[in-house]
This record gives C-alpha cells, structure tokens and sequence, in this order.
C-alpha cells in the first residue's frame, strides 16, 4: 500500500496550486485522508483532514482559502490552495489512514510548495 502525491511547484503569491495524493494497493477502505507541511526549519504540521464520511477541520492558518476533498471511489485526496502567501511555502505531505488486512498509516513522499513574493 502506498500514496503518491502530484501537483506542486512555483507559484506567485496570490495564486492557486491543486495537490492530489492517490492510495493504491490491496486497499478494503481509506478512513481519514489529510495534508500536512513542513516548513524549512520547522516541524510538520496538520493543514487539513477529511473522513471518509466527508467531514473536515483545518489549521487556522489556511481556513477559508484551502479547501480539501476527497473521491473515495478513487481513494484520492485533494487539496486545493487559493490566495496562497509566502508563509505557504513548504513540502506538503499526504497522509492516509488504510484498511487492508490490518489498519495502516502511510505518507506520501511529499511535494514542494513554492509560493514567491
């Protein structure tokens, strides 16, 4: 079982990025789905989560310009970023966790976010 994340890359501030992280594996279910960063310097921290079921919470730094989804059918995750500030920049992890024969927690590999001023 693994996640795989796409999207990423330069942007101005301002602008928009779309994240997506697949799950893909002998996968029965994919419970909570959620984004996460780390900041050069800093320790990882929680952007946003999303059940299955569809509910959400995020990190008050990105309320009301992030916005995370999900396709269950696809076992994908998306994170779509809008207004983004400098402040953004940082690699952005995926996390998932997933039920096989055994409840799992995998990350994706991270993608980076650059947000110039």
């Amino acid at each position: 079982v693994q996640l795989q994340a796409f999207g990423g890359g330069l942007v101005q501030a301002g602008g928009s990025q779309r994240l997506s992280c697949v799950a893909s594996g002998n996968i029965f279910r994919v419970n909570n789905m959620g984004w996460y960063r780390q900041a050069p310097g800093k320790q990882r921290e929680l952007v946003a989560v999303i059940t299955r079921e569809g509910i959400t919470n995020y990190a008050d730094s990105v309320k009301g310009r992030f916005t995370i989804s999900r396709d269950n059918a696809k076992n994908t995750v998306y994170l779509q970023m809008n207004s983004l500030e400098p402040e953004d920049t940082a690699v952005y992890y995926c996390n998932a966790q997933i039920v096989t024969s055994v409840r799992v927690s995998r990350w994706g590999q991270g993608t980076e976010v650059t947000v110039s001023s």
